[in-house]
């Protein structure tokens, strides 16, 4: 079979089951056949993403950010692996906020972002730009648990 899009639909078919280590193979047979768009790149680096293979999954993403730099999830991800990475002691927070800045650009009511990026102040100690995310969350979501969770411990412990 020479056709990349069956090889990809059948890498997003394992992706969606959990599948993850059969998705990396479908999407390299793909990506072997036609490697000039987006697509597979980005479901390639959610895969590594699951399977925690962080320096794989960025690489993807931002293969696919240069193909297509419409793709709000691949910011929204990418910032997600620097935000939440254990293992490098001193991420590059600025740089996931530039992306997190890029996906709200390209869709302002991102409310995973939004919270990220709330997140993400928090750690540059920017406590008030955190809490502006926030309110843009709880305009759109009034009932998000997290972001209420998170407004209240930053105006409790770092807004006096």
């Amino acid at each position: 079979m020479s056709d990349y899009k069956y090889y990809l639909d059948n890498g997003i078919f394992n992706f969606q089951n959990g599948d993850f280590e059969p998705a990396i193979e479908n999407i390299n047979k793909s990506l072997e056949l036609k490697n000039d768009w987006a697509v597979p790149y980005f479901f390639r680096g959610a895969a590594y993403q699951a399977l925690e293979d962080f320096d794989e999954a960025m690489m993807d993403y931002t293969k696919a950010l240069s193909i297509d730099d419409k793709m709000t999830d691949a910011y929204y991800n990418r910032a997600k692996i620097i935000l939440s990475r254990k293992d490098i002691d001193n991420p590059n927070i600025e740089k996931a906020v530039k992306d997190l800045e890029k996906a709200l650009e390209l869709d302002a009511n991102f409310v995973e972002a939004l919270y990220a990026m709330a997140a993400a102040q928090k750690k540059l100690g920017k406590y008030h730009k955190a809490l502006e995310y926030l309110e843009r969350l709880l305009q759109i979501q009034p009932d998000a648990i997290h972001a209420k969770a998170l407004k209240n411990l930053i105006l409790k412990k770092y807004i006096i």
